[in-house]
């Protein structure tokens, strides 16, 4: 069967989108999504969710703006929210939806950060950032309403591989605490496997914006564990986990494995694949019944993590 075929018929309308992430249309492709990431943002029902936008100081002497969603009454557990964008793209529209979903059916405070991206700032500039925004919603939890005791991390494809660095850093002690990690077809590991093979004309992401990502990413450093997490030869201690994914997504692969060497270490992790999927299917049809069977996974799965 084609890629096409093998598509829920719900996506077959986007079998030729493609994520070109060369230099030479990188910047239109990012003013591209902006754009419209910002206008879909600017209808959405924010309905039991307060939201404010707050600018947070960094390390590297910088600040980082973040957008804060309020969805449960203070002290409330917070989400750590880190958006996709393959490391080069997206702001705090990116995600704008699923904060919400998460904040209003997690019943939880998200805190979305608008991290530094490549080319122009390299790793480690992104995961710093993410990092930062932690230490401050815990330096700052009483002012914020945010109970400190209760802090999850969380993001989507190039954000999962974020979530996941500062909740490694959190256990060796570089960051402050975390209790749950949850990645949304996470980037994990830059080396081959069987759905990069595979996935090479797949929309959404494909392996050859596997490659450019990478590059942009590392500009020319080798790669290592807190970059690419999946190459974590140790995953004890880690929180707990939800990690869900694409079944046509070149990032398929690193998910699952991700997932089971958590189990194998110990680490109580949920996995789930969704048949018919393609990378980003969450952001590009979100009416669609999977991606509210999505949504409410993902609620119900901070609810048990947090409100305790």
């Amino acid at each position: 069967m084609t890629i096409t075929e093998r598509l829920d018929p719900a996506l077959r309308h986007l079998a030729d989108a493609r994520a070109d992430l060369s230099p030479a249309v990188l910047g239109a492709v990012r003013d591209s999504l902006n754009q419209r990431r910002g206008e879909a943002a600017r209808t959405l029902d924010t309905i039991g969710v307060e939201i404010e936008q707050r600018t947070v100081p960094s390390g590297s002497g910088d600040s980082i703006e973040v957008r804060i969603y309020r969805g449960g009454p203070p002290p409330s557990p917070a989400v750590i929210y880190c958006h996709a964008g393959a490391f080069v793209l997206g702001n705090l529209d990116t995600d704008h939806r699923q904060c919400i979903e998460y904040a209003r059916r997690g019943r939880c405070t998200v805190i979305s950060a608008d991290y530094r991206l490549a080319p122009e700032h390299p790793f480690p500039a992104a995961l710093d950032d993410v990092a930062a925004v932690l230490e401050w919603t815990v330096r700052c939890s009483a002012e914020l309403g945010i109970d400190a005791g209760a802090v999850a991390v969380a993001g989507s494809s190039a954000g999962g591989a974020l979530a996941a660095g500062v909740a490694a850093r959190a256990v060796a002690g570089d960051a402050a605490p975390v209790v749950f990690q949850m990645l949304h077809q996470p980037v994990l590991d830059d080396r081959p496997s069987p759905s990069k093979e595979e996935c090479s004309t797949t929309p959404g992401f494909d392996s050859e914006a596997v490659r450019w990502m990478w590059e942009h990413y590392l500009a020319g450093a080798p790669v290592t564990p807190e970059a690419a997490p999946g190459r974590r030869s140790d995953l004890t201690g880690l929180p707990g986990a939800l990690i869900t994914c694409s079944e046509l997504d070149p990032l398929r692969d690193e998910a699952i494995d991700y997932a089971l060497r958590l189990q194998w270490a110990g680490v109580s992790t949920e996995l789930h694949l969704f048949p018919g999927t393609c990378h980003g299917f969450d952001a590009l049809v979100p009416e669609w019944e999977t991606s509210a069977r999505l949504f409410e996974m993902q609620g119900a799965a901070l609810r048990r993590a947090l409100l305790r």
